[in-house]
Parts: structure tokens; C-alpha cells; sequence
């Protein structure tokens, strides 16, 4: 919710009339675990040369076209863990890089998370990789290093469910619809607790079958921020499970980060300064200094900023004392979003889906940067909440229900789609210089 009315989840929940909806109801339950100690243990069983792996999956690193990370969990240290790689049906010799073992303990469940960087990949080639240790091995899997052309890519916004089979539906229906998609995007609140480890089982198992075949490109949210008691704490689990490009900060690594794709360049933000306040006193201001020089020395055609929190500022029903206008986030990023020339900015939190068309010094204009506040992705609905903006010029069909963006980048061209679980287009942009 909108930070300048300060309340707590549960208090907003109260204020607003208990508007929130949780699509299919009932209490959180998760079978997750059972399913996978039953499936590993049957796995060995039949194979005893596959290796335990846990959700592999691929994490976007700075630059995609020469690198990748591979990550994936076991319930063991793995002495001799690896991940090979090999140019797409070779016969030729892998490549070998040797990953890391590191415990993760959190909500009372530990597992070793495994981690490897892959390096030297050629632009524009395709290649296969695999999990290995010692005599075991995975399947191998795909993984592709894009040129300098353009590319398609998903955007999902908020995933913060209480059952994620309907998150699950989606993720795998848009992926279905579009198997060219190069990487997918989650815009922060991937989980409604970001200390239960039942939730992001339930997050990981969704998107199997695409996260372990193309990258995936988190975006840190609010609720990756809060523990088992609905205190605001560090975002442990998030920053443990995926490893995200360094920003060089020795305060703040993996808070905030970039990275290139083809034509564009991306530019992930951190909105959860309320959130990391009490412990992480600078944030704020240390990620602005790092934001002028990440765009300025980028030479992309195209400039996209992704943040969890949205720039502008809801009236909200039966609420006369709030304001519309610019959020405190807005008041913070868009300033300099119009100095640095970025072209598109992706938002969430809001669980509404809002195109803006261009906004410049606060006003619509035709020029400046689009912004586009993305939907919802889970089953946490606000139903007739929010008062239309002044500023907003497409809005999703009412009551609302979950959607997904398909983003294409040209050198001509960035045309961003925004569907509704079926396929239904409901909104189409395109951005030209």
C-alpha cells in the first residue's frame, strides 16, 4: 500500500473495509515438501546416478549475452558440485564451473543451496549446461545467450497468494503462449511471508519447466520483507535464493541491480526503504548515486526501470482524507527518470493494472518516460479500491482478476501487451524514438 498512510498490512486491512480478496480462500496449506522428499527419494530408487537438485534455476546476470548463474537446492552438501556447459548438441568437451555450497536456514527448515557462474558464453549462441557431482548428473537443459537484437520477454506482477495454483496457471499459460519468451520478470511481493519456506516452494514450483530454461529477473517487494509474525525484518530469504547481480555495494549487495539484454537496459530498484529503515539506514540515498551512474554510462538503445512500489498516489474509496498525487516513491525516482532519459518504467504493489502513457515533470506529456503500473499475478485482489488516477489512461476490465505483460524490444521499437489469464488482450503500448 501507499507508504505516506504508514499502516500496517493488517491495519490497511481493517481500514479499507476488508476489500482484500483471497481467490479460493481457506488457510495457506502446502503439500510441496511431501511431494518432493517422495519424488527424490523415488528418483534415486530408479536412477541412483541423478543428482539431488531441488529447483534449478537460471538468475539473469549483468550482462546475459556472456554469462549466466545457475543455482539450485538439496538437502546436502555436495562436495564435488558443478554445473557443465556445452555449445547446443555438441560432442565436444563442457566447460566446468565449480559451484558453491552454503546452508540456509530459515522458519526452521535448512537446505544447502547450490550456486555457479557461468562465464565466456559467445553472443548469440545456444547452449545446453547440466548439474553435476562427482558420478551424478542432471538432465541436460537449455540456455541461451542472446545477441544484440531484439527479444521477447514476460512480466508478471505481483504473485503474493495464500494458494498458488492459480499463480501457477498463469505463469505456465503465458509461458505456453509465448515459448520465444527470452526471460521473465516477477515485480516484488513474489510471496504474501517472505520467511515461510512453504511459499516459496510453492513460488519456485510454479515456474518449473521455464526458470530452469530461461533467466528470471526478481524484483525485491514488501512482503519478501516480513517474518512469521508480520514483523518487518531482513529480507533473508529473497537475497539467499536468488543471486542477483552484484552492485558493488559493500552496505547493500543484491538490494538494487542491472543488467543488459539485447538492445535495452534494465535497471531494478529498491522501494523498500520503510521496510529496511531500522537497518539499513542509507539505502535510499546510496542506490540514487548508484542509479545516475548505471544509466548514464549505459550506451542501450533502451532504458526500462523496474520498481516494486508505485510513483503515484490513489484516492481510495470511502477515504476522503487521502490525496491524489505522487507517491513519496515518485517524488524520489521520477525527477531523475526524466533527467537520465528512461524510456519505460514497470511498477506494482498496487494490484491494479494502470497504463499512464508518457509523464514528464509530473504531468502527462508526449515525451518522458511511459509508466505502466503492472496488475496482480496472485489471488490477493483489492476489489473497488482504488479511485481512478487523473494521470491513468488504460484500466483493467473491473472487477478486476489476475494478469501477465508480454514485453518486445526492437531497435524501433518497445511494445508492451498486457493480457488477462485466457489470452484476452486488454491493453497494447508502443514506445518509438
Amino acid at each position: 500500500m501507499d507508504d505516506k498512510s504508514k499502516l500496517s498490512r493488517r491495519g490497511f486491512l481493517k481500514l479499507a473495509g476488508g476489500v482484500l480478496v483471497l481467490a479460493g480462500g481457506g488457510i495457506w496449506v502446502s503439500r510441496t515438501d511431501l511431494f518432493h522428499r517422495t519424488a527424490r527419494g523415488i528418483d534415486r530408487l530408479a536412477n541412483p546416478q541423478k543428482i539431488e537438485a531441488e529447483y534449478i534455476r537460471q538468475i539473469i546476470t549483468q550482462d546475459a549475452a556472456q554469462s549466466r548463474t545457475i543455482m539450485w537446492q538439496s538437502e546436502r552438501v555436495q562436495s564435488a558440485a558443478a554445473v557443465e556447459v556445452r555449445l547446443k548438441d555438441a560432442a565436444g568437451e563442457a566447460q566446468r564451473a565449480v559451484a558453491t555450497n552454503e546452508d540456509f536456514a530459515d522458519d526452521g527448515r535448512a537446505v544447502v543451496l547450490h550456486t555457479a557462474e557461468i562465464s565466456g558464453l559467445e553472443p548469440g549462441k545456444s547452449y545446453e549446461y547440466r548439474l553435476t557431482n562427482g558420478e551424478e548428473s542432471s538432465e541436460w537443459l537449455p540456455l541461451a545467450a542472446p545477441g544484440g537484437g531484439g527479444f521477447k520477454a514476460l512480466i508478471f506482477p505481483d504473485s503474493q497468494s495464500n494458494d498458488y495454483a492459480g499463480w501457477k496457471d498463469l505463469a505456465q499459460d503465458a509461458w505456453k503462449r509465448n515459448p520465444e519468451a527470452a526471460f521473465f520478470v516477477n515485480m516484488g511481493d513474489l510471496v504474501d511471508n517472505g520467511e515461510d519456506h512453504t511459499q516459496w516452494d510453492a513460488w519456485l514450483d510454479a515456474v518449473g519447466g521455464m526458470i530452469e530454461k530461461i533467466p528470471f529477473a526478481p524484483v525485491m517487494g514488501n512482503h519478501e520483507t516480513y517474518d512469521r509474525n508480520w514483523k518487518v525484518r531482513l529480507p533473508e530469504a529473497y537475497l539467499q535464493e536468488f543471486a542477483v547481480p552484484d552492485n558493488g555495494s559493500e552496505k547493500f549487495p543484491r538490494y538494487y541491480y542491472s543488467f543488459d539484454y539485447g538492445p535495452c537496459h534494465f535497471t531494478v530498484l529498491n522501494t523498500q526503504q520503510d521496510e529496511t529503515a531500522d537497518f539499513k539506514d542509507g539505502l535510499m540515498e546510496e542506490q540514487l548515486e548508484w542509479l545516475r551512474e548505471d544509466m548514464e554510462k549505459s550506451r542501450k538503445k533502451w532504458k526500462i526501470a523496474l520498481l516494486h512500489k508505485d510513483v503515484l498516489q490513489y484516492r481510495i474509496h470511502n477515504r476522503p482524507e487521502r490525496k491524489e498525487g505522487i507517491s513519496d516513491i515518485g517524488e524520489t525516482f521520477m525527477p531523475l527518470f526524466d533527467e537520465l532519459g528512461v524510456d519505460l518504467v514497470f511498477t506494482a504493489h498496487l494490484h491494479t493494472y494502470r497504463n499512464r502513457g508518457h509523464i514528464k515533470s509530473f504531468r502527462a506529456s508526449e515525451t518522458g518516460p511511459v509508466y505502466i503500473l503492472t496488475g496482480v499475478a496472485g489471488n490477493v485482489r483489492y476489489p473497488n479500491l482504488w479511485v481512478d488516477h487523473a494521470l491513468d489512461k488504460k484500466v483493467a476490465p473491473q472487477p478486476e482478476t489476475d494478469n501477465y505483460l508480454v514485453l518486445e524490444a526492437g531497435k524501433k521499437a518497445l511494445v508492451i501487451d498486457c493480457f488477462l489469464p485466457d489470452g484476452s488482450l486488454i491493453d497494447h503500448m508502443r514506445i518509438e524514438k
